[in-house]
């Protein structure tokens, strides 16, 4: 059983019974564990805890620990822009199941952990799983670390190499407010799908080349986001998910 976890850099902590018991916020493609409601908050976070974070342009996993007890207190992951293909999904290994438990640092030290670089979507996108590259589906997983509820790191020879977020619809949240607690509509699931085909690869090639049934599409789910009647707070969270395209080339 994996007890030492190892980040880039020879970064190490040790896995504890301890899960982070905060609820996840998708926020656009950023998946956010984390007490701060504000961004006031999450500056005072950051200064107050030790890990990894982000820096102007740099965008790398964040791991935040606090320098009492060492212990992991929250986390951000950014979901990759790139989708992998149905095939190579396929190969992505169903075991071991998630075991709950936390981190503790083994030392107060700041470090660097890159972000994932390809996404995994199960069928209706019921699972998003991001890898540190393909090559990890060459060989089999040895634990699965759920940090948080439905948020499991994925450990290769001791070391993290992904993440995973089950059901991410149920947690769409347009900024830093709690995602709604009632179950997402059967339009919000579609339309998540379809606005996660949008923001990756490669439909957001096409998009970008002003391909006209990739247009369409943009155009047709953002109308359908606007106009739909329930479960709006989700509805919001999408149309902020593809703000940027629809101002960029939704009026191609």
């Amino acid at each position: 059983m994996t007890t030492t976890l190892k980040f880039d850099g020879g970064w190490q902590a040790t896995v504890t019974d301890e899960p982070l018991h905060l609820v996840p916020r998708l926020v656009g493609t950023f998946l956010i564990l984390s007490p701060y409601a504000d961004s006031v908050g999450r500056e005072k976070f950051l200064a107050d805890t030790f890990g990894s974070q982000d820096w102007l342009w740099d965008l790398p996993d964040v791991f935040r620990f606090d320098p009492t007890g060492r212990q992991l207190v929250g986390a951000e992951f950014r979901i990759p822009e790139e989708s992998a293909p149905a095939e190579e999904c396929a190969r992505l290994p169903v075991t071991p199941p998630v075991r709950p438990g936390g981190l503790r640092a083994d030392e107060v030290e700041n470090f660097r952990h890159e972000m994932c670089t390809v996404l995994c979507r199960a069928p209706g996108d019921a699972v998003l799983t991001c890898l540190r590259d393909l090559d990890v589906l060459d060989e089999p997983l040895e634990a699965r670390i759920g940090i948080a509820p439905d948020v499991a790191l994925l450990v290769q020879r001791g070391t993290v190499v992904g993440w995973s977020l089950t059901d991410p619809v149920r947690y769409l949240t347009p900024g830093f407010a709690a995602p709604d607690p009632d179950p997402p509509s059967p339009a919000t699931r579609r339309l998540f799908t379809e606005c996660l085909d949008l923001i990756t690869t490669p439909v957001i090639e096409d998009v970008m080349d002003g391909e006209p049934p990739a247009l369409a599409r943009l155009r047709a789910a953002h109308e359908s986001l606007r106009n739909q009647p329930e479960d709006r707070h989700r509805a919001d969270a999408l149309l902020a998910l593809i703000a940027t395209l629809v101002e960029d080339y939704g009026t191609w």
